[in-house]
Order: structure tokens, then sequence, then C-alpha cells
């Protein structure tokens, strides 16, 4: 039986960061970003809100800087592993990310299976974003949808991993849902919370409540 894996990037696969904190903090406007954060954490600005400020804040970013903060960003411990063994057992991952495509497309190079993430202009980004291309929330779970459909697996088949306010559109729709570091409120929703550096422990708590194999351990090579 086949499965989709789907994570979330900010604060779950980067731990304890986000990609725009990332970016930020090589350019020089952390103070900016952290400001532009809390206010759509209060809800004073949406996520396409959110995506043109950062243009606008980013303009003239090079990708090979992107390249380069991708490569030293804290990801959290046996992604590699994780990924790996759920293209092993002939599985698929899937990374649903508001995050620019620019910076979570490159998850890719690690053996995710498919990127899913708001579409920004190109590099070095000298035009505002289209709206309608910035993904929300509720997007997670229609792209969820899309892809689990494409696979011909039904929602039971899926498990989402999880950090905050803007996985709880997909967790309120799926049963099996594994909140990493997470705040109080997806905690309460979550099937399974994980708390620590190592996403192979999330990941066995998840292959063990859809009933796979008893070892559940990465690299078992059972289903």
């Amino acid at each position: 039986m086949s499965r989709l894996h789907v994570f979330d990037m900010d604060g779950t696969l980067l731990r304890g960061t986000t990609a725009g904190l990332e970016i930020a903090r090589r350019l020089g406007c952390l103070p900016e970003l952290v400001r532009l954060e809390a206010a759509f954490a209060a809800g004073a600005v949406d996520t396409r809100g959110f995506a043109s400020e950062l243009c606008g804040l980013w303009r003239g970013l090079a990708a090979e800087t992107v390249a380069d903060v991708f490569a030293g960003a804290p990801w959290i411990g046996g992604l590699a592993e994780v990924v790996a063994d759920i293209r092993e057992r002939g599985e698929h991952s899937a990374v649903i990310t508001m995050s620019p495509d620019f910076f979570a497309g490159r998850l890719t190079a690690l053996g995710v299976d498919q990127v899913v993430a708001s579409g920004f202009p190109p590099l070095p980004l000298r035009t505002a974003p289209d709206p309608a291309r910035i993904l929300t929330p509720a997007d997670k779970v229609l792209v969820m949808d899309r892809i689990r459909t494409a696979l011909g697996l039904d929602r039971d088949s899926c498990v989402a991993y999880g950090d905050s306010g803007s996985d709880i559109p997909l967790f309120l729709e799926l049963t099996h849902t594994v909140a990493v570091n997470a705040g109080s409120a997806l905690r309460r929703l979550a099937r399974h919370r994980y708390d620590g550096d190592d996403l192979r422990e999330a990941y066995q708590a998840a292959r063990t409540s859809m009933g796979c194999c008893q070892c559940a351990a990465v690299g078992c090579g059972h289903g």
C-alpha cells in the first residue's frame, strides 16, 4: 500500500527558523523581517501581503545567495534518511509551504519527490509577485488533495507533519498527523507529538499510527 507524507518546511524541516529569517539574516534586514512576521502572526498582513513586502525587502537577491543560505540552514536531523526511506518503500514525499519556491524547491535535491511553494518572480526579484501564486494555509489542503488524487490515494493514506497555525487546516482534515516542535494549538489537534532534532522519530510514530510494520524503523524494508 502506498502512502503520501506531507511536510511543512518552516519550523518543521527548518529547525526553529524559517526560510525568510535565514535569508534576511544574510541580507542584513533581519529586524524588518521579524516585524513583518510579527504582523503576519497577528493577522495584520496575509500571505499575499507578506510576499509582496518580501519582494520589496529582498530586491536584487541573487540565486547564489539563496543556494548558500539553503546549504547552511539548520535542517532537522534525519531529513535525507526519511525521504530516502519513503522512496525506497514506493511511497511519496511532498513539501507544501507558503515560503518562496526559489528556496523550497531546492528540497528536491535532498530527495523530496514534490515541492509546492508560493510562486515568486524570478530572481533577483525585480517585479511584484502575482497574488494568485502565493499559497495560503487553506491551499495546503487543496494541494494535498491534488497530489493524493493523482497518486490514487485516499486521505487515510496521508500523513502530515507540521508545527504552526498554517498547518491547522491540513491537520483538521487528516487522521494521521504529527506535530513537530509545534505550538500549543497544533499540538492539541495532532495525533502524535514530537519534540527534538531527529525527523526519523516523528516519521516512525507516523508509520506506527498508519498500521505499518511493527518495527517501523527507517530502512527496515517492510510496508
